[in-house]
């Protein structure tokens, strides 16, 4: 037997719910993070550090990262040691707070 449509919407409605819960609570996880790890003090473009964190995926993905994160200062070599040791970086930060 097939669901009427009004049921339906509402499970969309309960699973579009649940989806926003899960994205803030994730948004939120890699925010502290992000912060712990210095990243609110950095002045960079938004696109830039969205690049930047797409790179930082594909590599714990199992992926390559793009190369065009090295350009200049501020490129992706900065980055390396809190990619390297993020529960390190993040305790001597939360050490000196």
């Amino acid at each position: 037997m097939k669901k009427p449509s009004s049921k339906i919407r509402d499970e969309i409605a309960k699973l579009q719910e649940q989806l926003k819960l899960a994205e803030t609570r994730e948004a939120e996880r890699i925010g502290r993070i992000a912060l712990k790890a210095g990243l609110g003090e950095i002045e960079i473009e938004e696109g830039e550090l969205q690049a930047a964190f797409e790179d930082l995926a594909k590599r714990f993905r199992g992926g390559k990262a793009r190369s065009t994160g090295g350009k200049g200062p501020g490129g992706a070599g900065e980055s390396s040691p809190c990619a390297h040791n993020p529960a390190g970086a993040a305790e001597g930060r939360a050490g000196e707070a």
